[in-house]
């Protein structure tokens, strides 16, 4: 039987893990650096970019640096903490295709890849159209009471309601 863990626990540490991020960086370096994930996924995107085409480093990766900093650390992370969460509460299996995906797609695999990347695409060109993602939005942007956060998060959730009632609706 798996453990259920309290989400209010976790929104409150959340909280106080933004709050101490945000201090913490601000005082180490002098400039407030928040939570957020897609920069980080672009900084991965363009090191594997850079180790297959050397020497290859764009306007944009020298913007954004191709450095292991600590929102790097932040999504590696997530993925420990996922992964250590998933084994405390007995939770954890190896599903090469969730459920859902499956009942709804079948197991036709150029389909799901298909679909995947296109998702994908989708989800990277709104991500760099809203100057974040939900993660950096929903946790930083709403921290600070920024409006234009407020507005992502919004537009988000509405988003991936609308979406999953189409795709997922029964028929």
């Amino acid at each position: 039987m798996n453990k259920e863990l309290n989400p209010y626990v976790g929104g409150a540490l959340v909280g106080v893990l933004a709050t101490l991020s945000a201090y913490l960086t601000t005082v180490l370096t002098g400039k407030t650096n928040f939570f957020g994930t897609s920069t980080t996924f672009a900084k991965i995107s363009g090191m594997i970019e850079n180790a297959c085409v050397p020497n290859f480093y764009n306007e944009y990766f020298s913007k954004i640096g191709l450095n292991i900093d600590w929102q790097f650390m932040f999504v590696v992370g997530i993925f420990v903490g996922a992964l250590i969460t998933a084994f405390l509460t007995k939770s954890f299996k190896i599903e090469f295709v969730p459920p859902v995906f499956k009942e709804y797609f079948g197991n036709n695999f150029i389909l799901r890849a298909f679909l995947a990347f296109v998702g994908g695409i989708f989800v990277a060109f709104g991500v760099r159209l809203a100057d974040g993602c939900p993660s950096g939005h929903g946790l930083s942007g709403m921290m600070q009471l920024a409006l234009s956060s407020l507005l992502a998060v919004i537009v988000f959730f509405l988003s991936g309601i609308i979406f999953a009632n189409i795709i997922y609706r029964r028929r």
